[in-house]
């Protein structure tokens, strides 16, 4: 029982530690290098890179309970970003 109440405890505090949120996402702008945006957010979730022709690009994702924000990196710095919510049931 003890350990049941501790580990719920880690994971309301990770979770109330997020760095998923409307107002870091609104910290992160157009032309920020990644080593910025992981200042901001901490290190993605998930992320994918390619390269074609001498540009290369990024797609990284940040998965927090009730919000995903999704950033698409050319050269190194950020080009196109997105915030989601999932909808209301």
């Amino acid at each position: 029982m003890k350990n049941a109440l501790i580990a719920l405890a880690a994971v309301l505090l990770v979770a109330a530690c997020s760095r998923v949120t409307q107002d870091n996402f609104a910290k992160v702008l157009d032309g920020m290098s990644e080593q910025e945006v992981h200042a901001v957010l901490g290190s993605p979730t998930e992320s994918s890179s390619t390269s074609v022709l001498g540009i290369s690009g990024t797609s990284s994702k940040w998965a927090g309970s009730d919000a995903m924000i999704t950033i698409r990196f050319v050269n190194g710095k950020v080009a196109l970003k997105s915030f989601d919510k999932p909808p209301a049931k």
